[in-house]
C-alpha cells in the first residue's frame, strides 16, 4: 500500500459487531485506528469507549463528524438509521463503510450510493463473507472451470441466533427479520462466488417462535440467475443442531463447502467428481473483517475498490427485498436493482 498515512475511523453505533470484530480489525491494521464512537445512548457510547479503549465518545453524529482526525466512518446503527447516517457522512466528506442491509428500500440505498459518488468519497458495504478464503477459492475454481458449467447451488445458512442478539433483529419491523439479516448475505455471496447476477426469486417465510408477530425467523427459496443457475437457500435464526454449507454443482463436478457461511475463517471445501472426493486447500486464512478493513483502507489511500462496493450492497438488498415480497405475495418476483 502506498504512503504511510494513518486513517482515523469513527464508529456510528456501539454495536456488538463493532466491538468484537471491527475495532480489532481497524486497530490491527497498520494504516488505521479507531478515534471515536457515537451511540443514540450517550451512556452506552461512554461505556463502550471505555471497555474498547476508544479515545472519544460523542453525544451526537454531528460531533463525531466534526472531528478532523476522522477520515472514515463505519456505520453499524440499526437498519432504519443507515440512510440518514450515511448521508451525513457523505455530506461531511468522510469515507463510508456501511453494514448490510444498506437500507430498508432500494430507493434509499441508491440515494446513499449517489451521495457518496457526489461527495467523491469511497463507499463500501460490509459483506464479510466475500472476504473468506473459502469463498474466494470457490469463486476462483468456478471461474477456472473446475466443475464445468455451474448448474445449481444449495446454501444452508440456518443458525441459532444467541440470546444477546435477539433484540431489534427479530423484535422490530426495522430489523427486517431473517431476510434482511441473513438472506442479504446469501445474495452477496452467491453473486460473488458465481460471478453472476440474480434475475428472479421465489420464497416462503415462517415464524417459528423467536421473532415478533409479523416477522420471519426462517425462510426458504429459489433464485434464478442470468446464466440459468438455480440456487436454493434456507436461512433461519432457529436451527441449533447443524452447520452451515454452500454447494455448487456443475457439469463436471461439485464443490461442497461445510461450515463456511460464518464470521470465522474456518470450514472445509471438497471437490467431488463421480466417486472421487478431494479436500481443497484454500491456503492461509485471514480474519474476514481484517481483510475488509485492509481493502477499504487501500481503496481510500490508492483509489482501488473495497471488497464490496456500495453498488454490491444495493444488488444484495434488491434480492433480499424481492425474496420478502415473494413470501408476502405468493408470487415469483423479478429482481431489479
Amino acid at each position: 500500500m502506498a504512503g504511510g498515512k494513518e486513517l482515523g475511523w469513527g464508529l456510528i453505533g456501539a454495536s456488538n459487531v463493532a466491538r468484537s470484530r471491527m475495532i480489532p480489525a481497524i486497530n490491527g491494521d497498520a494504516h488505521s485506528r479507531v478515534v471515536g464512537v457515537v451511540s443514540s445512548d450517550f451512556d452506552r457510547a461512554k461505556s463502550f469507549a471505555a471497555e474498547s479503549s476508544v479515545p472519544n465518545a460523542y453525544v451526537s453524529v454531528d460531533e463525531l463528524l466534526a472531528n478532523p482526525e476522522i477520515d472514515v466512518v463505519y456505520v453499524s446503527s440499526t437498519n432504519e438509521q443507515h440512510k440518514p447516517h450515511a448521508l451525513a457522512v457523505a455530506k461531511a466528506g468522510k469515507h463510508l463503510l456501511c453494514e448490510k442491509p444498506l437500507a430498508l428500500t432500494l430507493n434509499d440505498a441508491n440515494e446513499m450510493v449517489a451521495a457518496c459518488h457526489a461527495a467523491n468519497v469511497t463507499m463500501g458495504t460490509n459483506h464479510h463473507l466475500r472476504n473468506s478464503a473459502a469463498h474466494r477459492t470457490i469463486r476462483r475454481l468456478i471461474s477456472e472451470g473446475a466443475i464445468g458449467q455451474p448448474l445449481a447451488v444449495r446454501v444452508f445458512h440456518a443458525v441459532f441466533l444467541p440470546d444477546h442478539l435477539q433484540g431489534w433483529r427479530v423484535k422490530s419491523a426495522d430489523g427486517g427479520g431473517v431476510v434482511l439479516d441473513i438472506t442479504v448475505h446469501d445474495a452477496d455471496t452467491l453473486r460473488f462466488d458465481l460471478g453472476d447476477e440474480p434475475v428472479e426469486v421465489t420464497a416462503m417465510t415462517t415464524n417459528q417462535g423467536m421473532a415478533a408477530d409479523g416477522l420471519a425467523d426462517g425462510v426458504m427459496g429459489v433464485i434464478r440467475f442470468k446464466s440459468g443457475v438455480l440456487a436454493q437457500f434456507h436461512d433461519a435464526f432457529t436451527i441449533r443442531h447443524t452447520n452451515t454449507g454452500f454447494e455448487v454443482h456443475g457439469t463436471d463436478g461439485s464443490l461442497v463447502g461445510y461450515d463456511i457461511m460464518t464470521q470465522n475463517p474456518r470450514g472445509k471445501i471438497f471437490l467431488q467428481r463421480a466417486d472421487e472426493r478431494e479436500v481443497v486447500d484454500f491456503g492461509e486464512t485471514e480474519d474476514l473483517y481484517a481483510r475488509s478493513v485492509r481493502l477499504f483502507n487501500q481503496a481510500v489511500l490508492t483509489g482501488s475498490q473495497p471488497a464490496a462496493t456500495g453498488e454490491d450492497g444495493v444488488r444484495s438488498l434488491a434480492l433480499a427485498l424481492a425474496a420478502a415480497e415473494s413470501a408476502a405475495s405468493g408470487r415469483t418476483i423479478q429482481i431489479k436493482a
